[in-house]
């Protein structure tokens, strides 16, 4: 199979793309075809060398994907079927074209759902998901300051926090970013490099401050823009438990249109995953960058 590797940690221009083994799944696990995966801060973490993947874990990039169950190891309690659509949070592996995962760790793809939309899913919905609800125990009427507004993280958030009757407000590099989260249902939002956000969160407050915050760096902690270390990977099993996927999941499955959406920023096919990391890198993706793998193999 494809797969994206790199030799020795650095920028983008180590990444390249070479043929692997096939893995096969071990006990309790599930073989996946992948179509298409999600890059991450982690992916470009662990390329650079600052996060090195823990022991045990898959050293191949991707940290969730989206595809086709494709077979199973011993132990596996019937849940599933071969050609069964599939998404699933990982400890790595997704920039390949098959993963093993636990059995328990999949989740259905909602119906309608493409696959490069569904490898968006895991992480950030999942994600903010926990953060609001769980963590900040987010309330009706309550105001939820979401840093780095437009990233995959900033734009679920937006629209759950709206979803929970909460005020969301954002801040964001660009005009750009800010006009994507007020489409999104930001009550307000704040170019952080060209004003004092904190002077407006308080004039839009009242005076009165927000409930909660999440923040890509510190406060509530969702990513390691600032760098550091976290235990990510082992917050795979957290984020995969039944309670937040069925609480997380019915949102894209309602008649009609559904009120919350993944936001794709670009599609990148496995061979130009170098130029992906690229965008990621200089903060211009507006959304989730998705990596597409080849039709067949």
């Amino acid at each position: 199979m494809l797969a994206v590797y790199f030799d020795q940690p650095g920028g983008p221009e180590n990444l390249y793309v070479k043929e692997v083994p096939k893995p096969h799944p071990g006990r309790g696990e599930v073989l996946i075809k992948v179509s298409a995966g999600a890059l991450n801060r982690m992916d470009l973490l662990q390329r650079s060398g600052k996060y090195p993947s823990p022991k045990g874990a898959n050293d191949i990039l991707g940290l969730e994907a989206a595809g086709l169950v494709a077979g199973f190891g011993p132990g596996c309690k019937g849940q599933w079927k071969t050609g069964d659509t599939v998404m699933a949070l990982l400890s790595g592996g997704g920039q390949a074209e098959y993963v093993t995962v636990p059995e328990g760790h999949l989740m259905s793809i909602p119906n309608g759902i493409p696959f490069v939309q569904a490898a968006a899913i895991p992480e950030d919905w999942l994600t903010a998901f926990q953060l609001l609800h769980f963590v900040g125990n987010v309330q009706s009427g309550q105001t939820v300051l979401i840093h780095a507004g437009a990233s995959g993280v900033g734009t679920t958030a937006i629209q759950l926090t709206r979803l929970a009757k909460a005020i969301p407000i954002v801040t964001a590099g660009t005009q750009e970013k800010l006009k994507l989260a007020a489409k999104l249902g930001a009550a307000a939002g704040f170019n952080y490099k060209e004003e004092d956000f904190t002077e407006r969160v308080l004039e839009f407050t009242n005076g009165s401050g927000v409930d909660v915050i999440l923040d890509c760096i510190g406060v509530i902690v969702y990513g390691l823009l600032g760098g550091g270390e976290v235990s990510w990977r082992s917050a795979c099993k957290l984020h995969s438990k039944r309670g937040k996927k069925e609480q997380v999941l019915p949102y894209f499955s309602q008649d009609g249109s559904p009120p919350v959406q993944p936001i794709i920023d670009s599609v990148y096919p496995l061979h130009r995953i170098v130029e992906a990391h690229r965008t990621m890198e200089e903060n211009n993706n507006l959304g989730k960058i998705i990596i597409e793998m080849p039709p067949s193999s």
